[in-house]
């Protein structure tokens, strides 16, 4: 089970009422979480007004080095408004996650770069992210990305075919 449940804390697209949550803990990172990404555009389209989707951050640094980094970019971002639009520059370009990279897409999206810069090094945006990531040890989660429907771990494909037949299923309960 997801644990904690979704809350004020987290970063969510769609409705508060919508039928099913879905949730991911993903890295910026890693390129099963970078192909996930389009998947879930993809679904949040097909399912708009009964998905609501959140994403918590599990950087895995052994292996990503810049992930935690890039985690911390888009709760920075957050705070100008602009998580969402941040969250899919990054996985749109996983393979320039540097300072200086993170950096230029906050300027693309038009974000105030000195308060960015600052809140960049806030100690509060790093505990953000790792309490996401200890939020999803506390729910099992050893690897990425991983989901949840609902509040429940869903270990099945989560290739776009089945993982939309499977919300649609849910969907109908």
């Amino acid at each position: 089970m997801l644990k904690p449940s979704i809350n004020n804390r987290d970063n969510i697209s769609g409705p508060d009422n919508a039928i099913i949550t879905l949730v991911e803990y993903g890295d910026y990172e890693c390129p099963h979480c970078g192909r996930a990404h389009g998947i879930i555009k993809n679904i949040q389209v097909q399912m708009e007004g009964i998905l609501r989707f959140v994403f918590r951050n599990f950087p895995l640094q052994e292996s990503h080095p810049n992930a935690f980094m890039a985690a911390v970019a888009t709760e920075a971002a957050a705070r100008q408004k602009a998580f969402w639009p941040m969250h899919n520059v990054i996985f749109e370009n996983q393979e320039r996650l540097s300072h200086d990279d993170l950096e230029a897409y906050a300027g693309k999206l038009k974000l105030n770069l000195k308060t960015f810069d600052i809140d960049m090094k806030d100690e509060a945006l790093k505990e953000k992210v790792e309490a996401d990531f200890e939020s999803g040890v506390m729910s099992g989660v050893n690897g990425t990305p991983t989901f949840f429907i609902n509040g429940t771990r869903y270990d099945g494909n989560w290739e776009e075919i089945e993982l939309l037949k499977v919300l649609n299923k849910m969907a109908q309960k």
